[in-house]
């Protein structure tokens, strides 16, 4: 279990990190939110994906 939150959170990070690759182009004053709107997105998906595979019921 711990692997896979190891592997859930390293994912995570890698996608917070990856960001700014995917945002706006700088001086278009959206970099900020858009940064945030794929981390929300990121971390939902991430939710979704241990959820469905990984949680134990």
């Amino acid at each position: 279990m711990k692997q896979i939150t190891t592997g859930i959170v390293g994912t995570g990070l890698l996608l917070l990190g990856s960001t700014p690759a995917f945002a706006n182009e700088a001086g278009g004053g959206y970099e900020g939110i858009t940064a945030m709107y794929y981390s929300l997105i990121a971390l939902i998906l991430a939710y979704g994906v241990y959820d469905i595979f990984f949680k134990k019921s």
